[in-house]
């Protein structure tokens, strides 16, 4: 054999082996490799995951983990891995699987109508990764309550209802620190403007709207009711907002999931606390829930009346009965007696 036909052979060899390799190579990498029925599967990677560990969580998602882990190898993400939220598609290939696990997901966070930071805490951790105590830690943290100027009473006032994006794996130090950014903007000039003009904080609106949201879920009439606390509170009246009580009652008993409908005179005058405006003069020490935007605006934008109480209206269900003297007010009170007690409502 000569020169020439040894070259010959050894390069049609060559292209055969080539051929041999990207054939086995293109399978490895691009053929479709998922084995869930479904169209599309969500996959979620805890922080500090090994790549071996990684592996376990895709196993039962792929026909064959030993070609996943052949192209991860070879396109490095084995040394990379990432923590987080991850979307596969039915029918991808490993090149696509391993494209797809560097795309972390965000994801919407919502929260409201929260009581406590206990409460939030434990809703903010069933939509992303740390768990309620490392919120609780992060959102009570000494130094980060007095860096954005709150006690752990006011703290929950920081939270302003909405939703919010976030990644799986956000630590809950970065969510801490993303809602006191969000609390500084919702906090503009025009709604700093119109606090100070009703001789109140940022955080005392946001105590007074926690009262109103709980009073009232009426949007509309959100207005007409922090209207009747701003005129308490300015001829010096207690607030005598039975919501208050109602957490007083909670609080002391450390149950927040106890339902109660109604309050009686031992309540208002016997639970003993400072989130009690019956006995105690001017707002509680925090909010007594996390109020919503349109309470927030709503005590910022207060109706101008002359009212000084108000209760259920039985004839209009889900309004209040306003009234500017008390004799108007106690007729309102015995309807709306007679009514919860036809109702049966005992607490």
């Amino acid at each position: 054999m000569n020169l020439k036909k040894i070259i010959a052979f050894l390069a049609v060899a060559g292209i055969v082996v080539a051929g041999i390799v990207v054939y086995y190579v293109y399978n490895k990498a691009f053929l479709p490799n998922t084995k869930f029925s479904e169209k599309e599967v969500l996959v979620f990677v805890p922080s500090n995951t090994s790549y071996e560990g990684v592996k376990e969580i895709l196993s039962p998602f792929l026909n064959s983990i030993e070609d996943f882990d052949f192209v991860a190898v070879k396109r490095k993400y084995a040394q990379n891995v990432k923590a987080g939220k991850f979307l596969l598609k039915k029918g991808m290939s490993n090149y696509d699987i391993i494209k797809a696990m560097r795309s972390n997901i965000p994801i919407k966070v919502a929260f409201n109508n929260q009581e406590t930071i206990n409460k939030l805490a434990q809703r903010l951790a069933s939509q992303i990764e740390p768990d309620s105590i490392a919120f609780i830690e992060a959102f009570t943290n000494v130094d980060f309550l007095t860096e954005n100027k709150f006690t752990e009473d006011e703290v929950l006032a920081m939270f302003i209802p909405n939703t919010y994006e976030f990644y799986w794996d956000t630590s809950a130090t970065k969510v801490a620190d993303k809602m006191a950014k969000e609390y500084r903007k919702f906090w503009n000039d025009e709604r700093k403007a119109k606090a100070s003009n009703l001789n109140l904080s940022a955080v005392e609106v946001c105590v007074l709207a926690s009262i109103v949201h709980k009073e009232t879920a009426k949007v509309s009439e959100r207005p007409s009711v922090a209207g009747v606390y701003l005129n308490r509170m300015a001829i010096g009246m207690p607030l005598q907002a039975d919501p208050t009580v109602i957490y007083a009652m909670k609080r002391n008993s450390g149950d927040f999931d106890q339902v109660i409908k109604r309050v009686y005179s031992k309540d208002t005058q016997g639970t003993i606390s400072p989130y009690n405006t019956y006995i105690n003069l001017g707002l509680p020490p925090g909010p007594i829930a996390m109020p919503d935007i349109s309470a927030i605006d709503a005590v910022l934008n207060a109706e101008k009346h002359d009212y000084i109480y108000f209760c259920a209206n039985p004839e209009k269900p889900g309004y209040h009965a306003f009234a500017s003297n008390y004799a108007q007010h106690q007729t309102n009170a015995r309807k709306y007696s007679q009514w919860v007690n036809k109702l049966g409502i005992n607490r």
